[in-house]
């Protein structure tokens, strides 16, 4: 499965968007899955999904937590995002229709301007592709099912960038990786690997101390 823009060619997509997100459609298309993670999909790897990075004109980003319980992602800060279903025509099927059924988005109030390429999460064996939205006309939006989220969030893209809000995120595995202690949550994993990601694409991402390291508490 790969993302589409629905009829959006890079060009187009820079006409339709804000100014300050024009940096980031610019860098998306050099962008390889090797910039992103370690974790680079294979033939045969995963099952397909999708999750979708909406940015609202804040400037902020659409994330939820997930609900606890026994799944390898439970009580962990996300993008919308899930399973493909026989349904969908493709990656921008699946993000936006699992962002609805998540958080009650209205889609329709949602422009594609891109994408980052797909990306291999080896703990669930999902092969992953980020469908980068811009919110044109931002709608209300809520948690819909309890049992899998527990919180929908709109974070701040200068909570994101202050280097007092990034770290390094400790597993007890010990898996260190990006981590962003913004809205009282610890955003940590694929999710903060692929925000330090656009962060950087984008221009936005500032100085921060690497050396700070915050235990991910499961």
């Amino acid at each position: 499965m790969t993302w589409r823009t629905k009829g959006y060619g890079a060009d187009d997509a820079i006409s339709v968007i804000p100014q300050w997100l024009t940096p980031l459609a610019q860098a998306l298309p050099s962008v390889r899955s090797a910039d992103v993670t370690r974790f680079v999909p294979v033939e045969g790897s995963g099952r397909h999904a999708a999750v979708l990075v909406l940015f609202g004109d804040g400037p902020d980003v659409l994330l939820i937590e997930r609900a606890r319980g026994n799944d390898a992602h439970s009580g962990q800060p996300a993008f919308p995002g899930g399973v493909a279903e026989p349904i969908d025509a493709d990656a921008v099927s699946t993000a936006l229709r699992e962002a609805r059924e998540e958080t009650g988005v209205e889609v329709g109030g949602i422009t594609v301007f891109g994408g980052l390429p797909d990306l291999w999460v080896p703990v669930s064996d999902f092969v992953v592709s980020p469908v980068l939205g811009w919110w044109h006309e931002p709608s209300a939006v809520a948690v819909q099912d309890p049992s899998e989220v527990s919180r929908v969030e709109r974070v701040a893209i200068d909570d994101l960038v202050n280097p007092v809000n990034r770290c390094t995120a400790l597993h007890p595995s010990g898996y260190q990786g990006p981590g962003f202690l913004v809205s009282d949550m610890l955003v940590w994993g694929f999710t903060a690997g692929v925000l330090a990601g656009i962060l950087d694409y984008a221009g936005w991402a500032r100085e921060w101390d690497t050396s700070r390291v915050v235990p991910i508490e499961r």
